[in-house]
């Protein structure tokens, strides 16, 4: 089964999912949802015309896990997958583990849990049954990002550099699909090359401030001209749109972590928030001026900015201006 931390797992075959269940835990969604495809991926491979369906955790019965695990006309191989298992209705909660006990074997059952402590003790059954797979999907520290991308190339055929990898984290920032379509981008663009620090830069192009990262700590420190300048040479020199709300979303995760944050020192809080060490002290700058229900508007400001890029609008450039002025406005009214 797929492993959480490594970009190149190896593929489950049909005889790993079929009359099992994978049961997907951890907080980092973009490892869950790998698991979930490989899964997917097996079944279909193994038969082209088996059935493919969800359910939420909260909505799930007998009677709905009977449904969804029933043959159907067209074949008797099924993929079920469950999500948000933290939300199973405690009635369900018997018949699912009773399922688990004994899966059907044209079935793959996929339970998806979403991390942290409610459901744990759903979780604890299940992890004794023999029929259960654990695919664990942990969040990355901030040292292992550079590991992770070097991965992501190597997996595409391509060797990346240390150097390379580091400049791209701090060029994309920690999304981790973003630096996985960032390192699939530069494998493509130059295949069969080694990917250094200097083709790293190249593909981004412009100024070395005109990163995503740069428009995203510019709008955070409330350098609201110089946010918007920042953005212009990053969308005129080819930075995609979805680097730049990325880069946002990891700005407002490491403040929200810096405000809760317990340790003192720049590499106990670096780890503590997950950012580098060199980090620490421009996040430091920033948070003087948020306060917690700004922190709250800005993150759902960045989501629906991304949710607007990712569902192809119209005007990118326009998306992403609102987001920084709307940001700056919010850290000027802290």
């Amino acid at each position: 089964m797929p492993a959480p931390r490594s970009a190149a797992p190896r593929a489950p075959s049909a005889t790993d999912v079929l009359g099992r269940v994978t049961l997907v835990t951890g907080k980092e969604e973009f490892f869950g949802e790998r698991t979930v495809a490989a899964v997917r991926g097996a079944v279909r491979a193994h038969d082209p015309e088996s059935e493919l369906s969800e359910a939420a955790a909260a909505e799930l019965s007998l009677a709905t896990l009977g449904e969804l695990s029933a043959p159907s006309l067209f074949s008797s191989i099924r993929c079920v997958v469950v999500r948000s298992l933290e939300n199973l209705p405690e009635e369900s909660v018997a018949g699912l583990l009773a399922y688990a006990g004994s899966p059907s074997e044209d079935v793959a059952l996929v339970l998806v849990h979403g991390g942290g402590q409610k459901g744990s003790g759903v979780l604890t059954k299940l992890r004794k049954l023999p029929a259960v797979t654990e695919v664990k999907s942990g969040e990355l520290k901030a040292s292992e990002y550079p590991s992770f991308v070097i991965n992501e190339a190597r997996q595409m055929g391509a060797r990346m550099e240390p150097d390379a990898a580091t400049t791209l984290v701090q060029a994309v920032g920690q999304d981790l699909r973003s630096l996985s379509a960032a390192a699939h981008q530069l494998t493509n663009d130059f295949p069969g090359e080694t990917l250094t620090e200097e083709r790293v830069k190249r593909y981004f192009g412009g100024r070395v401030e005109a990163k995503s990262f740069a428009v995203a700590d510019a709008a955070f420190a409330g350098r609201r001209l110089e946010a918007l300048e920042e953005l212009r040479w990053a969308l005129d020199g080819g930075t995609p749109a979805v680097l730049i709300t990325s880069a946002f979303a990891g700005g407002v995760r490491g403040l929200a972590r810096f405000k809760g944050a317990r340790s003192r020192g720049e590499q106990d809080l670096a780890k503590e928030i997950g950012v580098p060490p060199w980090k620490v002290r421009s996040v430091r700058d920033q948070a003087r001026g948020w306060s917690s229900p700004a922190l709250g508007e800005a993150v759902r400001a960045v989501a629906r900015a991304d949710a607007d890029i990712k569902g192809a609008a119209s005007d990118a450039a326009y998306t992403l201006e609102r987001l920084v002025l709307t940001v700056t406005e919010l850290r000027e009214r802290g």
